[in-house]
């Protein structure tokens, strides 16, 4: 049992630092690009500070372990959305431009909407078709994010102070290096990655089994909360820098990515079940969106009052996942 725990943390330690290394190697080839921060956020950071999920769920699906698959993902997005956005309005006032975020949030809220649609269609198993349509409508939504960050280029709409500068007060991360060199720190960060994901499951696993922990418990907390930790220290940094619109962006961007590509990628691979438990925390992943877009649509910012609610709503539903 201590060796795995050793070897959990140490899984955990190569997936944050590996996604630290490849979101500022990516920012940094997005900013010699000239493009948008609130763009940056939405894709390059959002898929970077995704990418331990990724790895983790589609290396869960690989080896049967559907449970665990999925309560990664619906785990790190209510976190997302329900902690950090919560814990960051705690910290100070997040004021929110709605017509930029609106598209994106309501989307992220149709992925979770169709994924527990998914559930009833598919009866035990969401469907390979359903997750072939996830994957497809994440490629278009990107083609869309491509060509409004390619208009926007050539229409100067950059700022130059651009807000993921944020990133690099959290890490050691490269500035402005080289094209060549970002690229290749890019690569070394998902090689981390990579191997994070790999110890991370394995471990958690027999954690696990030994423990007689059900696997969507620990892809629920342990491992949701750990592969989030990216968007967590980002999130509230930038925010702490008044990017409030960067640090939305990077969790709407995280939460679009992790349902509608490495749900659907990891549920082309295998079909995934779903345990009971799971179709109650989807319908909380739904609900709580619903919620967080009633707080910005209401007074186009999020309080410290709102966001104390949003992270007692998420420890109440953790207390109810955990000794349910």
């Amino acid at each position: 049992m201590l060796v795995q725990i050793i070897l959990l943390i140490l899984g955990f330690i190569l997936l944050i630092k590996g996604a630290d290394i490849f979101v500022n190697s990516c920012v940094g080839i997005a900013k010699k690009l000239k493009i948008p921060s609130f763009i940056i956020a939405l894709t390059i950071v959002a898929m970077g500070t995704s990418a331990p999920e990724f790895v983790i769920t589609v290396t869960a699906s690989i080896n049967g372990h559907n449970a665990l698959a999925l309560g990664n993902i619906v785990g790190a997005n209510i976190f997302n959305l329900m902690f950090i956005i919560g814990l960051c309005a705690i910290i100070k006032t997040i004021p929110v431009k709605v017509n930029e975020v609106s598209k994106d949030f309501l989307l992220s809220i149709a992925a979770a909407a169709f994924l527990l649609a998914l559930k009833f269609l598919g009866g035990d198993y969401i469907p390979r078709f359903g997750s072939l349509i996830l994957v497809v409508a994440f490629g278009v939504y990107l083609f869309l994010l491509i060509r409004k960050a390619i208009k926007a280029k050539d229409g100067n709409a950059i700022d130059e102070a651009d807000s993921s500068d944020a990133l690099d007060s959290s890490s050691s991360a490269p500035k402005l290096r080289p094209m060549p060199l970002l690229i290749l720190f890019a690569v070394f960060g998902c090689a981390l990655i990579i191997a994070g994901g790999h110890l991370t499951v394995e471990s958690a696993t027999q954690i696990a089994t030994t423990m007689g922990i059900s696997e969507r418990v620990i892809g629920l907390t342990v491992i949701a909360i750990g592969t989030s930790l990216p968007e967590l220290i980002i999130s509230l940094v930038a925010c702490k820098k008044g990017e409030n619109e960067f640090a939305l962006g990077n969790i709407i961007g995280s939460n679009i990515f992790n349902i509608m590509f490495v749900l659907g990628v990891a549920g082309l691979i295998s079909p995934l079940a779903i345990e009971g438990g799971l179709i109650f925390d989807t319908i909380f992943l739904v609900v709580g969106s619903i919620i967080a877009l009633i707080f910005v649509y209401s007074r186009k910012r999020i309080t410290r009052i709102e966001g104390i609610i949003m992270v007692a709503l998420y420890l109440g539903y953790m207390a109810f996942a955990i000794f349910q």
